[in-house]
């Protein structure tokens, strides 16, 4: 007889027992967090925009250790632009040595729209004895270097670095309207700059399309209307060409990946 207080329990023939628990599997080795793919480094494009800075600090500081007041030249949009140039090239160029993404086209075309400002004023205005607005005079062979590498080298070699190395299609409509902030900001710094100075100062207006003692202020406001017209129909220039000039060899030293903006 079974003991009533302690019962046993007869298993049902219709029900499977119970497997036995598994035995716990051991933790598995902790496996390495997975990386991003690096973008690629690319350095073709990062010595060529490497060499675009120098070249533009190269012009500003021949130009600096031959000029006699820095405020004066400092204050001229060539130099400006040519500095933003460089810092643009510069931190490009960083990023294509080291597989980073590109910067935006908004900063890259707005460096290639003022240094294309610079070149083409120089070459078609300042250059030209016909277009009423020269600027010539004679020059020391430092000057004469400087010249030639604020106003032809860096343009042209920013030009070829945004035909050959970069992707189109990055710039877009609005950008041709933001691009021209700087050109408009730069007409007041330089006619209050200009009142600021004691009248026949050397260089007291930077160009003579800007020169109040020569136009007045209405005369300044009219150059100030056409040139801004001509700015912006240059950007939007740019602009079209992006959009339909060819997309360059596919290469691993290209700057950025195809649908990315240019200039990069």
């Amino acid at each position: 007889m079974t003991d009533p207080a302690s019962p046993t329990t007869t298993p049902r023939p219709d029900l499977p027992e119970a497997p036995d628990a598994p035995a716990t599997a051991p933790p598995p080795a902790t496996a390495p967090a997975p990386t991003a793919a690096p973008t690629g480094r690319r350095p073709f494009a990062a010595a060529w925009r490497a060499l675009v800075a120098l070249a533009a600090l190269t012009g500003v500081a021949l130009d600096t250790i031959e000029s006699d007041d820095l405020g004066r030249l400092f204050g001229y949009f060539t130099v400006q632009s040519n500095l933003l140039l460089a810092i643009a090239c510069a931190w490009s160029a960083h990023r294509a040595w080291t597989g980073r993404p590109a910067l935006s086209p908004r900063i890259t075309g707005g460096a290639l729209l003022y240094i294309s400002i610079t070149g083409l004023v120089f070459h078609f205005v300042l250059s030209n004895d016909s277009s009423g607005f020269a600027m010539t005079s004679e020059r020391t062979p430092l000057e004469s270097v400087a010249n030639h590498l604020l106003h032809t080298v860096t343009p042209l070699a920013a030009a070829l670095d945004w035909l050959v190395l970069t992707a189109p299609g990055g710039f877009l409509l609005r950008h041709a309207g933001q691009w021209l902030a700087y050109p408009f900001l730069y007409l007041p710094f330089a006619l209050i700059r200009g009142a600021l100075l004691d009248p026949g100062t050397e260089g007291r207006y930077p160009y003579p399309f800007l020169d109040v003692d020569l136009h007045g202020y209405a005369g300044i406001l009219g150059n100030a209307v056409v040139f801004g017209l001509a700015f912006y129909t240059l950007a939007l220039v740019l602009v079209l060409l992006d959009r339909v000039r060819p997309h360059p060899h596919r290469s691993r030293n290209r700057i950025s990946p195809p649908g990315s903006g240019p200039l990069k």
